[in-house]
């Protein structure tokens, strides 16, 4: 089964708890602290692997989880980290944030990988925390959350030709005489379901050429099975247009050209950019030649090559066309590398780390930063408590609140969980 779009829910791997413990040897006088830090929890990676061509194998898996780092543990022993989670996927994948539209990934080479979801770092144990201050601290700091993503991955398939026109023109056959493909051919409409790929080889080169389903007029707007498949056209380096010329449908050949190209630079003007060629086909019909005559009257300037696909005729020539072609062009990358996201693990910013708003007779705190801190303290103690205060005092929470007219005794709202507030 074909499969090239999934979306599906990322979740990487919280860092482990750190460890809480003390030195009590009877021959170490003032032993301090003993608890080491947690380890940090897994990555989730994509992978680009040759050998996948369809995305069948992410289409039933709602979610991915990768695993938590290990817990520190006493006599200062670090939490083991989680091994990242490696997800195999075809190569010409993209992967998109569906909350922030921010594209992750493009995987286009063999073995090229991406972060998707970022582990988080273990929390420190007592023995990491220690200070001058407080060469001994009562506390320690539970492990980051891992980074929790819903995410789009689309396949757009890796082909250095892209056959298109109307449906029944001959697109498969073409496939099937210059290459290895074995694509399903019918006389009916929408025989191909899903774009088949074929490798053409010639005395000194190789090149992928991708039959994709037939585009009928709206196809770009969701029209019949097209729309699904026009974004394969977009790493294509060439495109060929192949077209009827016996009219066996009983349609114009250049009317059907002009709509094919409607559709390609309604779908995105780049497409309409490419090179390309226009394969005659069917030229063994009746009307063949008499339609041939009138096309090029139109189009005076088109590159196109006569064929008839069934019984192997002309298709050397559109071989060695393409051929040059495929060694001339050098292939451009789908997306900037200036539009992919990257990830940075600390950021350092000017503007306030936090919000305060006021929902009803509650201060409700938002900010990543704050969220952040209050997940990884564990407030079974007063002194990670007073810890947590003290940091997000230093943010300027408590001067923001106090301008906006708290009293002793007020709501503090955070996440799910609620305080009252004292100065």
């Amino acid at each position: 089964m074909f499969v090239d779009e999934v979306t599906m829910v990322v979740e990487a791997g919280s860092g482990g708890n750190g460890c809480m413990a003390f030195r009590r040897e009877s021959y170490v006088p003032m032993g301090g602290p003993f608890g080491g830090s947690g380890g940090r929890g897994a990555d989730i990676i994509f992978k680009a692997d040759s050998g996948l061509k369809t995305l069948i194998d992410l289409r039933f898996q709602k979610k991915i989880k990768a695993p938590n780092g290990n817990n520190g543990e006493g006599k200062a022993q670090n939490g083991a980290n989680s091994e990242d989670v490696i997800i195999k996927v075809p190569m010409g994948t993209t992967v998109t944030d569906v909350d922030t539209g921010s594209l992750i990934a493009d995987l286009t080479k063999n073995g090229e990988e991406a972060i998707i979801a970022v582990g988080g770092r273990g929390g420190r144990g007592n023995v990491s925390l220690a200070t001058r201050s407080n060469p001994c601290p009562s506390y320690a700091e539970k492990g980051e959350p891992g980074e929790v993503r819903k995410i789009k991955v689309e396949l757009r398939m890796m082909a250095d030709v892209g056959l298109v026109g109307m449906p029944s023109v001959g697109k498969s056959t073409i496939l099937s005489m210059i290459s290895n493909a074995n694509p399903k051919i019918a006389s009916y409409h929408f025989t191909t379901l899903s774009p088949n790929l074929g490798v053409v080889k010639t005395k000194d080169n190789a090149f992928v050429v991708a039959d994709l389903p037939g585009l009928i007029e709206g196809a770009s707007e969701g029209v019949g099975l097209g729309h699904k498949f026009l974004k394969h056209i977009e790493r294509t380096k060439i495109i060929a247009h192949v077209i009827d010329m016996s009219s066996e449908e009983g349609r114009d050949p250049y009317e059907d050209y002009v709509a094919i190209r409607k559709e390609l630079e309604t779908y995105s003007a780049k497409l309409l950019m490419k090179p390309e060629i226009i394969i005659a086909n069917k030229m063994d019909g009746e009307k063949a030649k008499e339609n041939l005559k009138k096309f090029r009257e139109k189009m005076k300037e088109a590159d196109i090559y006569e064929v008839s696909a069934i019984i192997n005729e002309g298709l050397d020539k559109v071989i060695n066309k393409l051929s040059e072609m495929t060694k001339e062009i050098v292939n451009e990358d789908l997306f900037e590398k200036s539009t992919l996201e990257s990830h940075v693990l600390y950021k350092f910013r000017e503007e306030k780390p936090f919000t305060i708003t006021k929902d009803k007779d509650v201060f409700v705190i938002r900010g990543e930063q704050i969220e952040k801190l209050f997940k990884m303290t564990d407030f079974n103690t007063e002194e990670a408590y007073d810890r947590f205060s003290n940091k997000i005092r230093k943010m300027g929470v408590d001067d923001e609140l106090m301008k906006m007219g708290i009293e002793e005794g007020d709501t503090v709202r955070i996440l799910d969980f609620e305080f009252e507030w004292t100065r």
